[in-house]
Order: structure tokens, then C-alpha cells, then sequence
């Protein structure tokens, strides 16, 4: 209550606006190296979150998303219920992912960078999105005012506690570490 009582006065402080995340429009991918050989992509298709987005103050906006655990989809239900086991993301203990930003710059470059805290696993830690966006602001044929960006980062999946690993009889590691990870976002503006 207190996080939404402070965002509604930043949003009447700086002018920003208030968006919600499209589920139904938005894509939560990722990649991992599997066998040293390729890479396993997958998606969580439930996601919610609101954005309050000042683009002439960036430093004044913020960004707040839960991700669905259990909406995991890597196209094979084998590997998807051992990704949502203890080994990896123990969904029965910890059924979201949370991402709260910290800060949003703008570079030189005109690219945007969100710092935020981001929990899987009931681990913390802070990562950094390089956003590409947000598109100019377009009406949907329902009305609806829209705006969209795409962000990327990767991080480390033993920094949240997932270490489960197989050596490979010809060496290296079954699963790689690094997660590479694709957001594309479509947000509506709250009326």
C-alpha cells in the first residue's frame, strides 16, 4: 500500500503516466546454452506489472512486474516440470519472479537503462535492462492508448541459487549458467 500511496504522488509530482503491461501483447523469452552446443529457448507467458513513465524526467519513472512461475514453456513438458523443480526454480516455494526498479537513466546515446532489484527464487539481486523504446504513443483499434519497448540483460542462474548441473562425459557442463533474457513489453495507459 505504502509503495502504491508514494508512486501515485511521484506520478502527480512529475507529470508521468501510468501504464499496465499487456499481458497478452508482452513476451518474457529466454536462453541458455545446453551441451555447449545450443541454446534452449523458452518463455513464461504470464506476466502483470505497471510502469509510471515520465519521458521528459526518466529518472522519475518506474517499473514493477510479476512474472507467473508456473507459465513456463520450453516446448518440452519434461524439461519444463524439472525446470519448475527445486533443482531450478522450485515454483512450490516460490511461485513468482518480482522485478522493482531502483532507477532509470537516459545515456548519452539516447538508450535507456532500468536498475532494479530483480527476485527469483527468494533471492534478490540487482540487474541492469538495456531498453530499446518506448515507441511513440498509438491508439488501438478499441481506443485504448499504447506504447511498447523491448529490453535485454543476462544473468547468472548459480546468483539465484539454481547450481544443479551435469558434467558431460566429454567435458563441460550440461546446462550453461549465463541466462540471456528478452522482454518485449506492450503497455496501455490507465485511464
Amino acid at each position: 500500500m505504502e509503495t502504491t500511496q508514494a508512486t501515485e504522488r511521484q506520478t502527480a509530482a512529475t507529470g508521468a503516466t501510468k501504464w499496465t503491461i499487456d499481458p497478452a501483447h508482452t513476451s518474457v523469452t529466454f536462453g541458455v546454452r545446453h551441451m555447449m552446443v545450443s541454446t534452449v529457448r523458452g518463455e513464461f507467458q504470464k506476466i502483470t506489472g505497471n510502469v509510471t513513465w515520465d519521458p521528459s524526467k526518466p529518472e522519475a519513472s518506474t517499473v514493477e512486474a510479476t512474472i507467473d512461475v508456473a507459465s513456463i514453456n520450453t516446448r518440452e513438458a519434461q524439461r519444463d516440470t524439472h525446470l519448475k523443480s527445486a533443482d531450478f526454480l522450485d515454483v512450490e516455494k516460490h511461485p513468482t519472479i518480482e522485478f522493482r526498479s531502483r532507477g532509470i537513466t537516459r545515456k548519452k546515446d539516447g538508450a535507456i537503462e532500468i536498475v532494479g532489484d530483480l527476485t527469483i527464487r527468494g533471492t534478490t539481486r540487482v540487474v541492469a535492462l538495456d531498453v530499446e523504446g518506448p515507441t511513440p504513443e498509438h491508439k488501438n483499434p478499441w481506443g485504448q492508448t499504447v506504447i511498447g519497448a523491448s529490453a535485454k540483460t543476462t544473468i547468472k542462474r548459480s546468483e539465484f541459487e539454481m547450481t544443479w548441473n551435469t558434467v558431460l562425459e566429454a567435458g563441460g557442463l550440461l546446462v550453461g549458467d549465463d541466462v540471456n533474457i528478452q522482454l518485449d513489453v506492450e503497455l496501455r495507459r490507465e485511464q
